[in-house]
């Protein structure tokens, strides 16, 4: 009787352990995996959005979650071994941002049982993300920031309505940049607009690719690309000694005086959209059933910056006087 009972005590100590543990592995927070292609406004934005969104979603960081951030600072050739090292963690999901980085990723794990959530990719379809704009892809879904190109165009021409001829450099090599190109040669000439594309594929080229707009751009609109943006400083000094005004896809450049304009998608609510489609996955959601998103036209705004336009070459026409859209 005396050995029974020693025998159930020891039974009764083995599973209190076992339900300890268990207690403890359930409660150890979620890990998820942060892939930056690099430091930026708009691109950080969208990583504080993902945590809000989350959080929002019952995800609170510290508690439920926590967060491997990574960047290569915009080196493409350090991707791969980014990736490879958030995924020796194993975390349970990983956020790409940007075009180039979801695409290595994607490839990267394939089969591994880690779901992909992107954001800041322009257009996922052409970027071979996800097979439409209607479903995501095996293990891999997200948020885009594909831009409404007629609205832009739309205030472009408000801003400067003499305008005809309209430039985008972009880099032919980045699949965003490319599927941009497309979107504003259909748009284009329904706005009064006639397309001037320059393609830059280093940033060495910046200065020259961009003069010799001059004589043949009444504007230029520079897109959300990862070789531009990153480099916008020079894009405007070119544009400025050509008297070429600038349209910009990211306001923050407005804000510190380097471009005249921007119409911008707001890249925190783009994160957001992003963190809302990660936590449907965390709570066992298939990605492939869950369709990309892309920023609705109330999550753009139009910035313009009155002194710089004017060094541009260029004043506030009337129609814009009462845009409440001016920078301090």
């Amino acid at each position: 009787m005396k050995k029974s009972t020693s025998m159930w005590l020891s039974g009764l100590v083995l599973a209190g352990a076992f339900m300890a543990s268990v207690v403890t592995a359930a409660a150890e927070p979620i890990k998820i995996a942060i892939a930056n292609f690099g430091e930026h406004p708009q691109l950080n934005a969208s990583i504080a959005g993902f945590k809000k969104a989350l959080a929002d979603n019952g995800f609170v960081e510290g508690k439920d979650v926590v967060y491997t951030e990574s960047n290569t600072s915009f080196d493409a050739s350090l991707v791969p071994q980014m990736i490879a090292k958030l995924q020796s963690d194993h975390p349970k999901l990983m956020y790409t941002i940007t075009t180039p980085v979801s695409q290595i990723a994607k490839k990267a794990l394939a089969g591994s049982g880690i779901p992909i959530v992107f954001s800041a990719v322009t257009d996922p379809v052409a970027a071979k993300l996800v097979p439409s704009w209607d479903a995501g892809d095996e293990g891999i879904t997200g948020a885009s920031d594909l831009q409404d190109i007629a609205a832009i165009l739309t205030f472009t021409k408000k801003l400067l309505p003499n305008a005809k001829r309209i430039g985008v450099p972009y880099n032919p090599g980045e699949a965003n940049d490319a599927a941009l190109i497309e979107k504003v040669k259909a748009a284009a000439p329904a706005a009064g607009f006639e397309l001037v594309p320059v393609g830059v594929d280093n940033v060495n080229d910046i200065q020259q690719r961009i003069a010799s707009l001059a004589g043949k751009a009444d504007v230029i609109y520079t897109p959300a690309s990862n070789l531009l943006q990153p480099a916008i400083t020079a894009v405007a000094a070119a544009a400025r000694q050509a008297q070429i005004p600038i349209v910009n896809s990211d306001d923050a450049a407005v804000r510190s005086g380097v471009v005249p304009a921007s119409f911008a998608v707001n890249y925190e609510q783009v994160g957001e959209n992003a963190g809302r489609i990660a936590a449907k996955i965390l709570k066992g959601g298939d990605p492939k059933t869950i369709a990309p998103s892309r920023p609705a036209y109330e999550d753009h705004a139009p910035l313009i910056n009155k002194a710089v336009l004017k060094a541009f070459g260029a004043d506030v026409p009337a129609s814009l006087a009462d845009c409440n859209c001016f920078t301090k």
